[in-house]
């Protein structure tokens, strides 16, 4: 990227409704599409848009955040001339690390005037794309905005939740409500603010002067009338995960191979935390249709419409249709699951009988025996 542009992960006061796949995990850390993460889409396009300094601000349950990104090295963040740093709440007051996200980032304002980056790019990790963010850049210069925000125009936000934003026809953004609002519009925003760092820092220390400590709501919300702030149109496939049946729908949609490809691999590929794990196993009496396997797989029975994670085992006899089944789970012989999501080290038992609906699939926590 030719202008000097620092990304922010910001996974504080992240609305989730993910119930039990969140219980030992925050959301950025959630499974999805067989071997990948939820930040490895947005962690991804930072680095393929040649973001090379990246700062993820953790917030609560960061333990598996901390196992899966670590150095970096995965999305080759490791070099001397970049880096990935995890931030975690500067205090263990629980009131302090309850505020808002403004008042993380001035706990941690040394780490941005260490940087010598003109620009920040701050996203959330639950929005499912993959961006090039060097055109987003160069609509803000273009634009001379203030603030730029992602938009998506899309109707259909399968369950997900989002702030609805309004614009006029030159693509200045007039209003924007929280995620549980009624505006009547069918744009929403992506949660992706590009701005200059020194215009961040000026919201972060006067919204907290006047005892406000939301970025969106106190520090940009507040002040549309004041800043020039432009709304720039995403095109491609976008997913918006911060709620149950959003995490099923949208990995029901991965099974379409158009959706695959253009999530993956347009306009760069999406990386993640490698594992060596040996080639799925297909044995003698399987059947496998319209899925997603991944390595380490071993399939004596039929799977249909469904996303194995890496080591998962359908035994013999055993049905897995319409569900979602994360690392080394079991599935007993002669057992049916479908419209299930089953967290990783789920074991069903011989001859079991699973059946969620498609609008409300059934769900099991971490190494739950059923």
């Amino acid at each position: 990227m030719k202008h000097k542009v620092m990304g922010v992960i910001n996974l504080i006061h992240e609305t989730d409704e993910l119930e039990r796949l969140t219980q030992g995990r925050c959301l950025a850390t959630v499974p999805f599409g067989a071997r990948y993460r939820l930040i490895d889409f947005v962690l991804s396009s930072m680095v393929n848009s040649g973001i090379s300094k990246v700062a993820v601000f953790a917030h609560t349950k960061y333990r598996s955040l901390m196992d899966h990104v670590g150095s970096g090295k995965h999305w080759d963040l490791q070099h001397r001339q970049s880096g990935l740093f995890v931030l975690p709440p500067a205090t263990d007051d629980i009131q302090e690390i309850s505020r808002g996200d403004l008042y993380h980032f001035y706990q941690h304002r040394d780490y941005f005037n260490r940087c010598a980056m003109d620009y920040v790019v701050i996203t959330r990790s639950h929005m499912v794309c993959n961006i090039d963010f060097e055109k987003v850049i160069q609509f803000h210069l273009d634009r001379e905005a203030d603030i730029t925000v992602v938009c998506k125009q899309q109707d259909d936000l399968l369950a997900g939740k989002a702030r609805k934003v309004k614009m006029t026809e030159d693509g200045r953004i007039t209003a924007i409500q929280d995620h549980y609002g009624r505006m009547a519009s069918d744009v929403s925003s992506m949660e992706m603010y590009v701005m200059r760092k020194d215009l961040l820092m000026e919201l972060v220390e006067t919204s907290l002067a006047q005892g406000r400590d939301h970025l969106v709501r106190h520090a940009i919300y507040s002040r549309l009338d004041q800043l020039d702030v432009y709304g720039y149109m995403y095109e491609g496939y976008l997913g918006v995960v911060n709620t149950l049946s959003s995490y099923y729908q949208n990995n029901m949609n991965l099974l379409e191979p158009n959706v695959w490809k253009e999530l993956f691999y347009q306009p760069g590929s999406i990386f993640t935390k490698v594992k060596d794990e040996p080639p799925a196993r297909y044995l003698g009496g399987s059947k496998v249709t319209n899925s997603l396997i991944a390595n380490g797989c071993r399939i004596e029975g039929t799977v249909v419409n469904s996303i194995l994670f890496r080591g998962v085992h359908v035994q013999k006899g055993a049905t897995v249709s319409n569900s979602i089944i994360m690392q080394n789970g079991i599935i007993g012989q002669n057992s049916f699951v479908q419209h299930s999501i089953l967290d990783k080290d789920v074991r069903v038992e011989h001859e079991r009988d699973i059946r969620g609906a498609a609008t409300s699939p059934f769900i099991a926590g971490k190494r739950k025996i059923i």
